[in-house]
């Protein structure tokens, strides 16, 4: 699967319960507009190699034409290209359900809220 061909892109740790309810919640409201890809799965291993640096696992990203926006600076593209009138149908990378942190405790809600805040990446693209 070629990584431009499916643009815009939200990659996330679908390994995580909060993260993939946030994923399903974002794929919800952008009506296949986004192609959802798990940090996990073949395809997200391949962004993750090719387009993104060695803080990729550390937060969700929100990769477009031009760059690739990590945590905080991923939030205001998201939701553009969330309320954009595009109507392209993107393909959507089937979301596997496996907690496999312990990420369903009042704790765990905090550390992934905050880190999702605290941290902010952006990497332009060639």
């Amino acid at each position: 699967m070629k990584i431009k061909e499916n643009m815009p892109i939200m990659l996330f740790d679908n390994q995580c319960y909060l993260c993939m309810k946030f994923a399903k919640f974002v794929n919800f409201f952008a009506r296949d507009k986004i192609t959802m890809v798990g940090h996990y799965s073949d395809f997200g291993i391949k962004i993750r190699n090719e387009i993104l640096d060695e803080f990729a696992l550390e937060m969700f990203w929100f990769i477009d034409k031009k760059r690739a926006s990590g945590g905080r600076a991923a939030l205001y593209p998201l939701v553009k290209s969330i309320l954009s009138k595009k109507t392209k149908k993107s393909a959507t990378i089937k979301m596997g359900e496996e907690c496999q942190q312990d990420c369903k405790t009042v704790k765990a809600v905090f550390v992934r809220s905050s880190s999702l805040l605290t941290n902010s990446r952006k990497i332009d693209l060639k």
